[in-house]
Protein backbone atom coordinates (compact mmCIF):
# COMPACT_ATOMS: atom_id res chain seq x y z
CA UNK A 1 0.00 0.00 0.00
CA UNK A 2 1.43 3.29 -0.64
CA UNK A 3 2.47 5.37 2.18
CA UNK A 4 0.77 8.50 1.19
CA UNK A 5 -2.55 6.65 1.80
CA UNK A 6 -1.17 6.58 5.55
CA UNK A 7 -0.40 10.18 5.58
CA UNK A 8 -3.60 11.25 4.65
CA UNK A 9 -6.26 8.91 6.31
CA UNK A 10 -4.40 8.21 9.49
CA UNK A 11 -6.92 9.53 11.92
CA UNK A 12 -9.65 7.09 10.32
CA UNK A 13 -6.92 4.04 10.97
CA UNK A 14 -6.29 5.64 14.68
CA UNK A 15 -10.61 5.62 14.97
CA UNK A 16 -10.67 2.11 14.05
CA UNK A 17 -9.04 0.56 17.16
CA UNK A 18 -10.21 0.07 20.72
CA UNK A 19 -6.19 1.16 21.99
CA UNK A 20 -6.88 0.71 25.80
CA UNK A 21 -8.97 -2.64 25.09
CA UNK A 22 -6.09 -3.66 22.67
CA UNK A 23 -3.04 -2.42 24.55
CA UNK A 24 -4.76 -4.18 27.47
CA UNK A 25 -4.77 -7.49 26.01
CA UNK A 26 -1.51 -7.50 24.53
CA UNK A 27 0.52 -5.87 27.33
CA UNK A 28 0.91 -9.31 29.95
CA UNK A 29 1.98 -11.31 26.57
CA UNK A 30 4.73 -8.65 26.17
CA UNK A 31 5.43 -7.87 30.34
CA UNK A 32 6.41 -11.60 30.25
CA UNK A 33 8.26 -12.33 26.86
CA UNK A 34 10.48 -9.08 28.00
CA UNK A 35 10.93 -9.99 30.95
CA UNK A 36 12.29 -13.84 29.79
CA UNK A 37 14.44 -11.85 26.98
CA UNK A 38 15.90 -9.56 29.06
CA UNK A 39 14.50 -6.87 27.17
CA UNK A 40 15.74 -3.14 27.41
CA UNK A 41 16.17 -1.52 23.89
CA UNK A 42 12.63 -2.65 21.31
CA UNK A 43 12.35 -1.65 17.67
CA UNK A 44 8.70 -1.25 16.65
CA UNK A 45 9.27 -1.45 12.49
CA UNK A 46 5.48 -0.59 11.92
CA UNK A 47 4.26 1.91 13.94
CA UNK A 48 1.33 3.53 12.59
CA UNK A 49 0.54 5.90 15.50
CA UNK A 50 2.92 4.56 18.12
CA UNK A 51 0.75 3.35 20.62
CA UNK A 52 2.75 0.17 21.50
CA UNK A 53 5.83 2.20 21.08
CA UNK A 54 4.49 4.56 23.70
CA UNK A 55 3.36 1.87 25.75
CA UNK A 56 6.68 0.49 25.75
CA UNK A 57 8.45 3.45 26.63
CA UNK A 58 6.05 4.11 29.93
CA UNK A 59 7.96 0.87 31.03
CA UNK A 60 11.28 2.29 31.11
CA UNK A 61 12.63 1.06 27.69
CA UNK A 62 14.34 2.25 24.87
CA UNK A 63 12.39 2.46 21.61
CA UNK A 64 13.03 3.53 18.43
CA UNK A 65 9.56 3.25 16.05
CA UNK A 66 9.78 3.16 12.10
CA UNK A 67 6.91 3.47 9.66
CA UNK A 68 6.64 4.30 6.01
CA UNK A 69 4.62 7.08 6.56
CA UNK A 70 5.66 10.17 6.88
CA UNK A 71 2.52 11.35 8.32
CA UNK A 72 2.16 8.45 10.86
CA UNK A 73 5.64 9.29 12.32
CA UNK A 74 4.48 13.23 12.20
CA UNK A 75 1.72 12.61 14.03
CA UNK A 76 3.67 10.38 16.09
CA UNK A 77 6.39 13.31 17.06
CA UNK A 78 3.59 15.74 17.45
CA UNK A 79 1.44 13.42 20.09
CA UNK A 80 4.34 12.00 22.03
CA UNK A 81 7.72 14.21 21.41
CA UNK A 82 10.78 12.54 21.79
CA UNK A 83 13.83 11.75 24.28
CA UNK A 84 16.61 9.76 24.62
CA UNK A 85 14.48 6.94 25.18
CA UNK A 86 12.23 7.61 22.39
CA UNK A 87 13.00 7.81 18.91
CA UNK A 88 10.60 8.40 15.74
CA UNK A 89 12.17 7.44 12.40
CA UNK A 90 10.37 7.45 8.86
CA UNK A 91 11.57 3.52 7.09
CA UNK A 92 9.93 0.80 5.49
CA UNK A 93 9.76 -2.71 7.69
CA UNK A 94 11.63 -4.28 4.97
CA UNK A 95 14.97 -2.31 6.04
CA UNK A 96 16.85 -3.01 9.32
CA UNK A 97 17.55 -0.69 11.74
CA UNK A 98 21.07 0.86 11.56
CA UNK A 99 23.92 0.03 12.84
CA UNK A 100 22.42 -3.81 13.15
CA UNK A 101 21.95 -5.93 15.68
CA UNK A 102 21.63 -3.51 18.48
CA UNK A 103 18.16 -4.67 19.57
CA UNK A 104 16.97 -6.66 22.51
CA UNK A 105 12.98 -6.90 20.45
CA UNK A 106 11.92 -5.94 17.19
CA UNK A 107 8.13 -6.47 16.21
CA UNK A 108 6.39 -6.01 13.07
CA UNK A 109 2.52 -6.29 14.64
CA UNK A 110 -1.08 -4.82 13.80
CA UNK A 111 -1.35 -6.89 10.70
CA UNK A 112 1.27 -4.21 9.09
CA UNK A 113 3.31 -7.29 7.44
CA UNK A 114 0.18 -8.39 5.81
CA UNK A 115 0.03 -4.67 3.20
CA UNK A 116 3.67 -5.97 1.67
CA UNK A 117 3.17 -6.44 -1.81
CA UNK A 118 4.33 -9.56 -2.37
CA UNK A 119 6.12 -13.04 -0.57
CA UNK A 120 9.71 -11.37 -1.65
CA UNK A 121 8.88 -8.41 0.33
CA UNK A 122 8.21 -10.25 3.08
CA UNK A 123 11.11 -12.07 3.15
CA UNK A 124 13.10 -8.69 3.31
CA UNK A 125 10.90 -8.04 5.78
CA UNK A 126 11.80 -11.23 8.35
CA UNK A 127 15.19 -10.58 7.32
CA UNK A 128 15.42 -7.21 8.13
CA UNK A 129 14.31 -7.53 11.56
CA UNK A 130 16.15 -10.35 12.52
CA UNK A 131 19.17 -8.08 11.39
CA UNK A 132 17.99 -5.60 13.43
CA UNK A 133 17.97 -8.07 16.51
CA UNK A 134 20.96 -8.67 18.58
CA UNK A 135 21.96 -12.15 19.43
CA UNK A 136 19.68 -14.03 22.09
CA UNK A 137 17.06 -11.41 20.96
CA UNK A 138 13.64 -11.43 20.20
CA UNK A 139 11.58 -10.66 17.21
CA UNK A 140 7.49 -10.78 17.52
CA UNK A 141 5.55 -10.45 14.12
CA UNK A 142 1.77 -10.99 14.10
CA UNK A 143 -1.06 -10.65 11.26
CA UNK A 144 -4.45 -11.29 10.79
CA UNK A 145 -4.91 -15.40 10.74
CA UNK A 146 -7.03 -14.88 7.30
CA UNK A 147 -7.48 -18.61 7.11
CA UNK A 148 -10.19 -18.61 9.74
CA UNK A 149 -12.30 -16.33 8.04
CA UNK A 150 -15.25 -17.59 5.94
CA UNK A 151 -14.28 -18.43 2.55
CA UNK A 152 -17.19 -16.05 0.74
CA UNK A 153 -19.72 -13.71 2.51
CA UNK A 154 -18.16 -10.11 3.96
CA UNK A 155 -17.72 -9.89 7.16
CA UNK A 156 -18.68 -6.65 8.64
CA UNK A 157 -16.15 -5.62 11.93
CA UNK A 158 -17.05 -2.30 12.87
CA UNK A 159 -19.48 0.84 12.36
CA UNK A 160 -18.28 3.79 13.81
CA UNK A 161 -19.63 7.19 14.59
CA UNK A 162 -16.45 9.29 14.41
CA UNK A 163 -16.23 13.27 14.70
CA UNK A 164 -13.20 14.83 12.42
CA UNK A 165 -12.35 18.71 11.99
CA UNK A 166 -15.77 19.24 13.18
CA UNK A 167 -17.60 17.23 10.80
CA UNK A 168 -19.28 13.94 11.35
CA UNK A 169 -18.16 10.95 9.75
CA UNK A 170 -19.70 7.19 9.92
CA UNK A 171 -16.96 4.53 9.46
CA UNK A 172 -17.87 1.12 8.30
CA UNK A 173 -14.70 -1.47 8.08
CA UNK A 174 -15.44 -5.29 6.47
CA UNK A 175 -12.98 -8.22 5.23
CA UNK A 176 -13.77 -10.52 2.87
CA UNK A 177 -11.94 -13.48 2.05
CA UNK A 178 -12.16 -15.50 -1.02
CA UNK A 179 -9.82 -18.50 -1.25
CA UNK A 180 -6.50 -17.21 -1.22
CA UNK A 181 -7.50 -13.35 -2.30
CA UNK A 182 -8.29 -11.37 1.03
CA UNK A 183 -9.15 -7.48 0.82
CA UNK A 184 -9.92 -5.11 4.02
CA UNK A 185 -12.84 -2.82 2.91
CA UNK A 186 -13.18 0.96 4.64
CA UNK A 187 -16.36 3.16 3.69
CA UNK A 188 -16.15 6.75 5.24
CA UNK A 189 -19.81 8.63 4.85
CA UNK A 190 -19.09 12.14 6.04
CA UNK A 191 -22.85 13.79 7.42
CA UNK A 192 -22.87 17.34 6.43
CA UNK A 193 -26.83 18.40 5.93
CA UNK A 194 -28.43 18.41 2.97
CA UNK A 195 -25.77 16.10 1.36
CA UNK A 196 -23.73 12.64 2.13
CA UNK A 197 -20.08 12.54 0.58
CA UNK A 198 -18.64 9.27 0.57
CA UNK A 199 -15.23 8.01 0.46
CA UNK A 200 -14.09 4.07 0.00
CA UNK A 201 -10.70 1.84 -0.13
CA UNK A 202 -10.29 -1.44 -0.82
CA UNK A 203 -7.17 -2.68 0.30
CA UNK A 204 -5.25 -6.36 -0.60
CA UNK A 205 -3.73 -8.15 2.59
CA UNK A 206 -1.41 -10.79 1.60
CA UNK A 207 -2.68 -14.02 3.01
CA UNK A 208 0.21 -15.08 4.60
CA UNK A 209 0.80 -18.79 6.39
CA UNK A 210 2.38 -19.88 9.62
CA UNK A 211 4.85 -22.01 7.95
CA UNK A 212 5.65 -18.58 5.15
CA UNK A 213 6.53 -16.92 8.66
CA UNK A 214 8.85 -20.18 9.94
CA UNK A 215 10.87 -20.82 6.78
CA UNK A 216 11.16 -17.02 6.37
CA UNK A 217 12.38 -16.85 9.86
CA UNK A 218 14.50 -19.62 9.84
CA UNK A 219 16.31 -18.69 6.52
CA UNK A 220 16.84 -14.96 8.12
CA UNK A 221 18.96 -16.89 11.07
CA UNK A 222 16.28 -17.49 13.68
CA UNK A 223 17.52 -20.54 16.05
CA UNK A 224 13.81 -21.08 16.88
CA UNK A 225 10.39 -19.88 16.06
CA UNK A 226 6.82 -20.56 18.02
CA UNK A 227 3.41 -19.86 16.97
CA UNK A 228 0.39 -18.89 18.67
CA UNK A 229 -3.17 -17.85 17.83
CA UNK A 230 -3.83 -14.96 20.00
CA UNK A 231 -1.87 -12.72 22.74
CA UNK A 232 -2.73 -15.56 25.36
CA UNK A 233 -0.13 -17.82 23.37
CA UNK A 234 -2.82 -20.49 22.61
CA UNK A 235 -1.40 -23.45 20.09
CA UNK A 236 -2.11 -21.17 16.70
CA UNK A 237 -4.70 -23.74 14.79
CA UNK A 238 -4.91 -22.69 11.17
CA UNK A 239 -9.33 -23.18 10.86
CA UNK A 240 -10.07 -21.50 14.22
CA UNK A 241 -7.23 -18.83 15.46
CA UNK A 242 -8.00 -15.41 15.37
CA UNK A 243 -4.55 -14.35 15.16
CA UNK A 244 -1.14 -15.26 13.86
CA UNK A 245 1.98 -14.65 16.17
CA UNK A 246 5.35 -15.90 15.63
CA UNK A 247 8.16 -15.19 18.00
CA UNK A 248 11.69 -15.51 16.78
CA UNK A 249 14.27 -16.08 18.52
CA UNK A 250 17.90 -15.34 16.99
Amino acid sequence: MPADIFDEHSWRYEAMVDWPKRLANEAPFYRKLFADAGVRTVLDAACGTGHHAEMFHSWGLSVEAADISKGMIERCRARLGTSDRLRWVVRSFDQPAEPTGTFDAVLCVGNSLSLASDMDTVHRAVRAMLDSARSGGVCVIHVLNVWSLPDGPMLWQKTLSVRHEGRDHLVIKGIHRSGACVRIEVLDLTIDPPSVQRWSESTPLLPITADDLVASAKAAGASLVETYGDYRQTPYDRATSPDLIAVCRK
